[in-house]
């Protein structure tokens, strides 16, 4: 069975996508069979895999970073919502399957819950490493009582999770912190180092911010990555990257090799690797 590792960010447009394509590449890099996954993804952006497979860009993107092709099962449930028909469509295994509105909502959120599992089941006996994304913050307190997306799959892979905070915002001390504080200690456990994205500037200007950020979570940071120029779609709206459109025509290794190297770079790659090795629970 795959040996699983998350990206957790503390809100959207935390850069979780592009961390998790990184890591695919790197993986890859290093020789591991490796695949992306994220259970539930909220996007209109999507496109058609080989087999006809209804996924969103960014796991088609992701996996092609980690050198394979991608299978719905990396992307098991998309959610597109429709504003003309204040309704929501749901792809479920890259076909479509319902319509979600605030009348069935629940109904149908419980019977994406075992298929989401087969998905990453049946990923995890295929590949060595998963690399799982999330969505939106797990600390959203308010929907955590039936999670698929965050803390709820963690718990299903026993993945151990990298929380990421965007710096180039702003408060990333308060994000970090607040969000692994408003989390169950369960939840708490799962989380094993911290990163801070998209820093501007001179990266040993933050270390005084590191040693902090490391005294009041008790987490290592796992690193502080710069902000990295490169041309990759990017599916979320929140995000500025200026790069191009998707094309399934496109060559991006050169960018994924970029961004593998940026961010291998800036992580303490030991403390990842010891992190993925010893898995997900304390």
């Amino acid at each position: 069975m795959a040996k699983p590792i998350m990206i957790q960010g503390t809100a959207s447009g935390v850069g979780k996508t592009i961390l998790a394509m990184a890591l695919c590449r790197i993986f890859s890099q290093d020789g591991y069979k490796v695949a992306p996954f994220k259970s539930q993804n909220i996007t209109s952006n999507t496109a058609f895999s080989k087999a006809g497979e209804e996924i969103a860009v960014s796991q088609i993107l992701q996996a092609r970073a980690a050198g394979i092709e991608p299978d719905a099962n990396m992307n098991p449930v998309i959610l597109k919502p429709s504003l003309e028909k204040q309704a929501t469509q749901v792809i479920l295994k890259g076909r479509p399957y319902a319509e979600l509105n605030a009348h069935n909502y629940s109904e149908v959120k419980q019977k994406l819950i075992p298929e989401i599992t087969g998905a990453y089941t049946a990923l995890s006996g295929l590949y060595d490493v998963i690399v799982i994304e999330g969505a939106g913050s797990p600390a959203e307190l308010n929907l955590n009582h039936d999670d698929v997306a965050n803390m709820g799959i963690a718990k299903t892979a026993n993945a151990p999770v990298l929380l990421a905070a965007d710096i180039d915002r702003g408060g990333v001390f308060a994000a970090l912190y607040g969000t692994i504080n408003l989390l169950g200690e369960t939840e708490r456990r799962h989380i094993k180092a911290t990163i801070v994205n998209r820093f501007r500037g001179d990266v040993s200007l933050f270390a005084d911010g590191a040693r902090i950020l490391e005294k009041i979570t008790g987490l290592p940071v796992a690193g502080v990555i710069p902000y990295i120029s490169f041309d990759i779609p990017d599916e979320d709206s929140l995000c500025d990257s200026g790069s191009s459109p998707y094309s399934p025509d496109r060559n991006f290794d050169s960018q994924f090799d970029i961004l593998a190297e940026q961010v291998r770079t800036s992580l303490d790659m030991d403390l990842v690797y010891s992190i993925l090795n010893n898995g997900g629970r304390a």
